[in-house]
């Protein structure tokens, strides 16, 4: 777990603090575009409480074609159609006698249009046995639209338009930039400067509304050797480090398609690979199909 912490030698800041924008790498849609997802399951360790709660992740990548107008997938049709890599994450995680079933979709333009670090849309749901809260950013014309809604006291209903930093990274988006799915975020042996937006799902855990903050973020120079319950891979490490304290580390696979392989946050959250796979998974949804979920650890 640590060997990799050894790789960062003397970094190189980026030239200039703006973020390119999200426009897919060569080869991209050789693997991307067969019409089929990449699904992967992870064991989780999940700080609530006090407490690290155990859990389980399950990250869905694919490529969908989105409208501006609705900012939801198209059936076709649309004149405002552009295309996009959505990310689901659910986690889901027990407290106690209750559980929490999270849901956050991120939304990331692949046509150039936007910085790398802003997806068209961000959409979370929480529910846990008390009650649950919605949250979504959008970007608009003047800035980054966030509205919420919640069971909680204090937290009913809102909406703000928070700004938009030409170096700043939505943190939901970072497991798609770290892979460099949308583009080169920062590349070996360098570090960049960025302005880091916490995830919807941190905001609501810790009853903060989402603000701004200066990070760093830094690539290992090489790869070394990592073993998860998927394998042993040859990785690298991502790790964004805030200023204000706490920083997260992703492993990611050395080899193409640069899966995640791991990821720690210095608050004790930690997901580890059980398993993945390409797969049309919704079209598997009748008896029987359960059967893979055994192939992502589940």
């Amino acid at each position: 777990m640590t060997p990799l912490f050894a790789l960062f030698v003397a970094c190189t800041a980026a030239a200039s603090p703006d973020l390119p924008t999200s426009q897919v790498p060569n080869g991209f849609w050789d693997h991307w575009g067969d019409g089929q997802a990449e699904l992967a399951g992870y064991s989780l360790s999940q700080p609530r409480y006090g407490s690290p709660r155990d859990g389980t992740v399950v990250l869905v990548f694919v490529t969908e074609t989105f409208t501006e107008g609705q900012r939801v997938k198209s059936d076709g049709g649309h004149p405002d159609e552009y295309p996009v890599l959505k990310l689901n994450e659910v986690r889901d995680f027990t407290t106690g006698i209750y559980d929490y079933n999270v849901m956050t979709s991120t939304f990331v333009r692949l046509d150039g249009a936007l910085p790398m670090g802003h997806p068209t849309k961000v959409s979370m749901s929480m529910q846990e046995w008390c009650g649950h809260v919605y949250d979504q950013t959008l970007v608009v014309d003047d800035g980054l639209r966030h509205e919420g809604h919640s069971y909680f006291d204090g937290e009913a209903d809102h909406r703000s338009v928070l700004p938009l930093p030409s170096d700043g990274v939505q943190a939901d988006a970072f497991p798609i930039l770290v892979r460099g799915l949308a583009g080169a975020l920062v590349g070996p042996g360098e570090e960049r400067s960025i302005q880091v937006l916490p995830s919807l799902m941190q905001s609501r855990l810790t009853h903060r509304s989402p603000s701004w903050g200066p990070a760093t973020v830094r690539r290992s120079a090489g790869s070394a050797s990592l073993t998860v319950p998927a394998g042993t891979f040859e990785a690298h490490t991502v790790t964004v480090e805030h200023a204000g304290g706490g920083t997260t580390t992703w492993w990611v696979e050395s080899a193409l398609p640069h899966r995640l392989l791991r990821w720690e946050r210095s608050d004790g959250e930690v997901g580890a690979l059980r398993g993945s796979m390409r797969q049309a998974y919704w079209r598997q949804n009748g008896p029987g199909g359960e059967a893979l979920r055994a192939k992502l650890g589940l």
